[in-house]
């Protein structure tokens, strides 16, 4: 068993025997089991990135064990510098989300940690996957732990959103795989990722291929005007639940973009790149403004995901460097930042069972520990310089202006919003005098929670200070990408 391997199946076995232990009397078993789950699954991700070899975009750590003889399917795993660092963003988000729901979670507690160490586990195989159907198979069985997450340990509409989640992924999906099987008879039989990315294909079947891959791909980002069920769900959707979705599984239909539209379908790429910079914007531009006018801070915080998510989107598809690099950056900075928010948003609501932006005001005073955190994941969220923010989105800025200057115009005035919306939020949350009862009794964060908190800030700001490991990695695979779809595969 491989690297790759053991940080897939790590994840996936300790969550069985979670699910084994069974009584709730068990609980405090189960939490510890848990927890030494997920920080074992983490520590076998590091070897990847001790062992990463930098100024290749080869693929590295490669496994290949025949699965499915008859239709050669092949469990085939690889990773290379877009894939490396989602890897090790999923086994460490994991470990915060386990500290997260300590105390909180308190009835069916092996499934809820089960369900999220095997849902880690899987969505690190949507990331290693290259086999397509393997990658199907990773990318569609996300769904039922999250489904379930949801549907069990959500809000008083849970069923209603859970279902919404699963019939907008699901149905996106089913063109995936046809687009899929096309793939294969096209390639005479064959599932394998780097064949595929080599197919000479005709402009009609690229552009058919790549909306298929879009209507997969763009309802997982999700893109405007299929992010709808994104707020209900984030609403619904117990705390770590919100916190996973934000931060690793949204980022699933991006990766899908790099390494199944870009590369099998350049020239339909290159060719309806309007399109894809139109959406972005209009998510950045139009879904801040959405924002702006939440009441709950669940969804304003959902609303703000899509707005950076446009970021991403937007600069994957002006096709420099510059973009392609700072929009995997966002992604990776979002995951930290989106993670930290819904988690600092799950502190309050713990304790006043309220996500209501009028239930609050003056928290500063009761809780200024957690209020110094909270004031940090908002700067963040902002673009603030020096956090994990602004990286990203700065690259992406760039990388636009360089493209079109008021391309990067409309992108960068579109950050005025993200700082809005979200001081607006922190303001009337935590300044001010003492709002009401319910503040007056708030008791500062416990030591779970400060620990939760004080991992996802350390993560904010070395990335905001020294972002250089993650452009190292991916430098050369971005390169590589952005060569083989500039280079046409018409005739």
């Amino acid at each position: 068993m491989g690297l790759l391997s053991l940080a897939i199946w790590t994840p996936i076995a300790f969550g069985v025997v979670l699910l084994a232990l069974g009584r709730d009397e068990q609980a405090r078993t189960v939490r510890w089991v848990a927890l030494i789950g997920a920080v074992a699954s983490f520590l076998v991700t590091l070897p990847l990135y001790d062992g990463f070899e930098l100024g290749t975009a080869a693929m590295q750590f490669v496994e290949k064990q025949p699965w499915i003889e008859r239709f050669n399917v092949n469990y085939h795993l690889g990773v290379d510098g877009i894939s490396l660092w989602f890897i090790l963003l999923t086994a460490f988000i994991n470990v915060v989300i386990v500290i997260a729901g300590w105390e909180v979670i308190t009835r069916r507690v092996n499934q809820y940690m089960g369900a999220f160490l095997i849902l880690s586990g899987l969505m690190i195989g949507v990331f290693s996957a290259i086999d397509g159907m393997l990658f199907y198979v990773f990318f569609e069985a996300t769904l039922i732990p999250m489904y379930l997450i949801i549907g069990i340990w959500g809000g008083p509409n849970k069923i209603y959103a859970a279902f919404k989640f699963f019939l907008y992924t699901l149905l996106g999906s089913l063109l995936m795989l046809v687009a899929l099987i096309f793939l294969y008879t096209s390639s005479g039989g064959s599932f394998d990722l780097a064949l595929w990315h080599r197919l000479p294909l005709g402009q009609t079947a690229q552009t058919l291929l790549f909306f298929a891959f879009f209507a997969a791909f763009a309802v997982k980002v999700p893109m405007w005007p299929v992010h709808t069920w994104l707020p209900d769900v984030h609403v619904e959707a117990p705390t770590g639940g919100s916190a996973v979705l934000a931060a690793i599984m949204l980022k699933l239909g991006a990766y899908g973009f790099l390494r199944f539209s870009m590369p099998i379908a350049p020239d339909a790429a290159r060719e309806w790149a309007w399109l894809m910079i139109t959406l972005s914007l209009i998510a950045v531009v139009y879904v801040g403004l959405v924002a702006m006018v939440q009441k709950d801070m669940k969804k304003l915080v959902a609303y703000s995901s899509v707005a950076h998510m446009g970021f991403v989107t937007l600069g994957f598809f002006i096709f420099n460097a510059l973009g392609v690099s700072g929009g995997l950056v966002q992604m990776i900075a979002h995951g930290f930042v989106s993670a930290a928010m819904f988690l600092s948003i799950g502190v309050l609501y713990d304790r006043v069972h309220s996500r209501e932006i009028a239930s609050y005001g003056g928290v500063v005073n009761t809780m200024p520990k957690f209020a110094a955190f909270a004031l940090l994941f908002s700067m963040a969220n902002c673009g603030l310089p020096g956090t994990a923010g602004f990286v990203g989105e700065w690259m992406v800025i760039l990388g636009a202006v360089k493209a079109n200057f008021w391309l990067g115009l409309a992108a960068a005035s579109a950050l005025i919003f993200g700082a809005a919306y979200t001081l607006w939020m922190f303001k009337r949350v935590y300044l001010g005098p003492v709002a009401n009862a319910h503040v007056k009794a708030l008791v500062d964060i416990n030591a779970r929670e400060f620990l939760m908190l004080s991992l996802l800030a350390a993560a904010v700001l070395f990335m905001g200070i020294y972002p250089k490991p993650l452009t190292d990695v991916m430098d050369t695979s971005v390169a590589e990408l952005l060569k083989h779809v500039a280079v046409s595969k018409l005739n």
